[in-house]
């Protein structure tokens, strides 16, 4: 008899195929949201959740599943999941790690790029049919060559990004909460620990990498923001909730922040409204990991992780493998 899983976002349909083959699959292709209420409802039954980071998955809604054995989140972060209960219930927990490094270090570099060099705030000027002539002055933007990179949470997608900056000539400092191996650093274009005031005072352009969770909820507030250069640029492609967004909001608008590229907020997607105001703010709809390629990956990996938890074997991608003690 075939386990039930519960697929509770729209999924590639090869993905959805595949799935079927193991499992008795109910699945939410219409990509409908659901209450926490109808959530519970309809995993009530189910062995396996196939998960993405939008679906909260907290210790109340655990306890209405007893059934529950897996939980596949479809993201490297998973502070969407509640999960020492998830623990203490007995139930394994996996994410997609590695296999979306390399793009989301790669749109960090198109974040920076578009909010140093002011390219969304020109290119809406010019849809306006406000281009009439040349101007010596005319959105004039900060350099990323020679500049000094500050990266904020060096795990792997912050090396990745490290190692692009070395087309660019640039210092890279970096904080984390433990110093790198050498040989890690020396791979990351050189990168120079230190500690987290003097980042914020060196860096030209700042990005941040950092997970989230209760300790690095506001990492970046009012008072670090008053550290960096007024003519620094931030970038966050990490989680909503690392940066105080009505702090960054404010420094943007007053100008003690040149720049922002921000990928993800607080309360995504409802997010703060005053940032639609600002000239000077990149903003994308959390998309660091959105390529063909990527995402198929995402989705292949979730996969993998719940047929073999299934299976009754370990999952690669285990979060809390104390559970198997």
């Amino acid at each position: 008899m075939k386990a039930k899983i519960l697929i509770a976002r729209a999924v590639f349909p090869e993905v959805l195929e595949r799935l079927s083959q193991h499992f008795e699959v109910e699945a939410n292709q219409n990509d409908e949201p659901w209450s926490a209420e109808e959530m519970a409802r309809r995993l009530h039954n189910k062995q396996g959740l196939f998960s993405s980071a939008n679906e909260r998955i907290s210790a109340e809604l655990i306890a209405a599943c007893p059934q529950l054995k897996v939980i596949a989140n479809m993201a490297v972060g998973f502070n969407n999941i509640d999960l020492e209960a998830a623990t203490r219930a007995g139930i394994m927990v996996t994410n997609t790690p590695d296999v979306l490094n390399e793009t989301t270090a790669d749109f960090a570099w198109a974040l920076l790029m578009a909010a140093a060099r002011r390219v969304g705030e020109s290119e809406r000027w010019l849809r306006a049919g406000k281009w009439q002539r040349w101007r010596y002055d005319t959105f004039l933007g900060a350099d990323l060559h020679g500049a000094t990179l500050g990266i904020l949470g060096m795990g792997r997608i912050g090396q990745a990004i490290a190692r692009r900056s070395r087309g660019f000539d640039m210092q890279v400092l970096y904080h984390n909460r433990t110093r790198l191996p050498v040989a890690l650093e020396a791979a990351a274009s050189q990168a120079q620990y230190v500690g987290k005031e003097e980042l914020l005072r060196r860096a030209d352009h700042l990005i941040l990498v950092l997970p989230y969770s209760a300790a690095t909820h506001h990492a970046i507030g009012a008072a670090e923001l008053a550290l960096m250069k007024p003519t620094a640029t931030l970038v966050n492609i990490a989680r909503g909730g690392i940066v105080d967004d009505a702090a960054l909001i404010a420094a943007l608008r007053q100008r003690r922040l040149a720049a922002a590229g921000l990928d993800v907020f607080e309360n995504e997607p409802a997010f703060h409204p005053d940032f639609l105001q600002l000239d000077n703010a990149v903003l994308t709809p959390h998309i660091g990991s959105a390529s063909v390629p990527t995402r198929h990956a995402m989705a292949a990996c979730a996969a993998d992780n719940l047929i073999v938890a299934l299976s009754g074997q370990i999952p690669p991608n285990l979060l809390n493998p104390q559970i198997l003690q």
